[in-house]
């Protein structure tokens, strides 16, 4: 058997996976663990290790949550810890950690043959109590194996930007603040190495005297870097003996969330000389900006993971919903023109339009042979996308702009030698899409121009997002079209004036002015990734101006209210 086979699950006592989630970024999850995850009948695991592997476990999955409220308890009499089914992306309660030990819930969740997963943060062999939980599983006759993870006290420091060797070599030392002796302190201040030391916000600097009065100098370089591998990571550089004052002057310190863990590295590689020169993850150009993309998931799927690759935030906010034609009798017939062979191509302009043959097709008991024969056009990837998973490899997709007018420029002229049918279904959003039928008529086309569903206003965001759109609490907006612009501002309010506004084109733009916002980024060309990446470019010119005037890089809704910018009137 392969080293990466799953074992068999035993038929009384299950299968005990200990994975290890990492420090943070779902990222940095190994291809065992992903494949292990796929498999899982059960997961058990923390709030914040659940947010991390779910998205890779299948769907209906039950999950177990060790630090879930303790009022969620198992029914009385069971005995045993209440599973929740949950699809991948709700949340979940479960039997509290109080209640039941997390070795009895991985135990107890393991009968019956199924497979768990127990995850935790880091890595398994470093967590402070999966080593019990196996021996536990041992002693019960339940099998289990390990799936590393990466260490927090490794991933952090190297999305800080802080490599613990180099070619001079040095000893690289681990410590837990919480339950390292008086013995440990002193080996590790004797020691020139250099020191990683897991601790919290609040006791970074105790932590820095134990190392000073052990032998450390206290000019001794520092890093503390906190929520580690995400975007919320924030790194401070400082000695062991100016810490606690720097994290003052940060504002850093007091506060309520002073408990949060941190990792911190003491040696000659935390120089801020070198952080300056290493720092890849924190030197992003959008580096925890929260963006809104005002469309939904599946439309923003691949928008919101480029706007992930230059460390942003996305946060999708829907301002359409999709609804069926008023009149459905002129979709009906073209969906039967399709089987009766009325049409030589059918163009889809949108993922909604696939939608919506697809749903009109089910509602028919047809499928994707009803194709056969069908030249297929699809506007762009996403569209192509959605034809690919209907079973259908669509014919002709834009070799260059994904728009009508690039759909254009690949569409054949009408050949009546070649094509036996000079007729094209359209099925369409309920707003005109003049270019492209004007376009085919003129290459000698005949067009069933259809309304195949209405695009109406979406129902407005929860609260808390209405609040941070009017109140700063987002650093850039992208608009896709006029009517983004126009149904955000109608379901949401207008976004703040420090938020920067992106603007797909010159008619998205004027339409945002209209409504008194300031465009400070504009596409080259109508795509949403040049779009994405034009608003990447100016983030690195806001972030570059800032280090050349000696400032510290902020966010745009880290300004200060006397420091806003004026809107142009222009």
């Amino acid at each position: 058997m392969s080293p990466t086979t799953l074992p068999a699950a035993g038929p009384e006592h299950g299968h005990v996976t200990f994975l290890g989630a990492g420090p943070g970024d779902p990222g940095l999850l190994t291809l065992r663990a992903v494949e292990a995850l796929s498999n899982a009948d059960v997961l058990v695991a923390e709030h914040e290790v659940l947010d991390v592997v779910r998205t890779h476990a299948r769907p209906g999955v039950s999950v177990v949550r060790t630090d879930a409220d303790p009022s969620a308890v198992s029914p009385p009499g069971t005995g045993t810890p209440q599973l929740t089914v949950v699809d991948g992306t709700s949340t979940t309660a479960a039997s509290p950690a109080a209640a039941r030990d997390a070795a009895h819930l991985v135990m107890e969740a393991a009968r019956g043959g199924r497979r768990v997963v127990r995850a935790v943060s880091g890595d398994p062999g470093l967590d402070t109590y999966a080593a019990d939980e196996m021996l536990a599983c041992a002693a019960a006759g339940v099998p289990f194996e390990v799936v590393p993870g990466v260490a927090a006290a490794v991933g952090v420091p190297a999305y800080a930007g802080v490599p613990l060797r180099d070619a001079k070599g040095a000893d690289v030392r681990f410590v837990d603040a919480r339950t390292a002796s008086e013995r440990c302190w002193t080996e590790v201040g004797a020691s020139d190495g250099t020191v990683v030391v897991s601790t919290t916000l609040d006791s970074v600097a105790a932590a820095a005297g134990e190392l000073v009065s052990a032998g450390r100098k206290p000019d001794t370089p520092l890093t503390v870097t906190v929520a580690g591998t995400t975007t919320r990571q924030r790194t401070w550089t400082a000695t062991l003996g100016t810490i606690a004052q720097t994290l003052k002057q940060a504002k850093v310190l007091p506060s309520p969330d002073g408990g949060r863990p941190v990792i911190a590295v003491v040696g000659e590689r935390s120089t801020a000389a070198r952080r300056d020169q290493l720092s890849w993850f924190e030197s992003k150009p959008l580096f925890g900006w929260k963006v809104l993309v005002p469309r939904t998931k599946e439309q923003a799927a691949s928008l919101s993971d480029q706007l992930r690759s230059y460390g942003a935030v996305p946060h999708e906010v829907p301002t359409i919903a999709v609804e069926p034609p008023r009149t459905p009798q002129q979709m009906e017939r073209a969906v039967k023109g399709l089987v009766t062979g009325r049409y030589e191509w059918i163009a889809f302009t949108s993922v909604n339009a696939v939608k919506a043959v697809r749903e009109k097709f089910e509602e028919y008991g047809l499928d994707a042979r009803a194709f056969a024969g069908i030249k297929v056009a699809a506007v762009g990837e996403q569209t192509a996308k959605a034809l690919i998973a209907f079973g259908v490899k669509p014919d002709l997709v834009p070799s260059g702009e994904q728009s009508a007018a690039g759909l254009l420029e690949d569409w054949p002229p009408y050949d009546p030698v070649f094509d036996p049918i000079d007729r094209v279904f359209l099925p369409r959003a309920d707003i005109a899409t003049e270019t492209l039928v004007a376009g085919l008529i003129e290459l000698g086309w005949e067009v069933d121009d259809v309304t195949a569903y209405r695009t109406v206003r979406a129902s407005p965001p929860p609260a808390e997002t209405r609040e941070a759109i009017k109140g700063g609490g987002f650093d850039a907006v992208l608009f896709t079209s006029s009517s983004t612009v126009r149904n955000l501002v109608g379901i949401a309010g207008k976004p703040h004036n420090v938020t920067v506004i992106a603007c797909i084109g010159p008619a998205t733009a004027k339409t945002a002015e209209e409504h008194g916002l300031r465009v400070d980024v504009m596409a080259p060309e109508p795509s949403v990734h040049k779009l994405a990446e034009a608003l990447a470019e100016f983030g690195a010119k806001r972030r570059a101006a800032a280090l050349e005037a000696g400032d510290p890089v902020t966010r745009p809704s880290e300004r200060r209210p006397g420091a806003r910018r004026r809107r142009s009137t222009t």
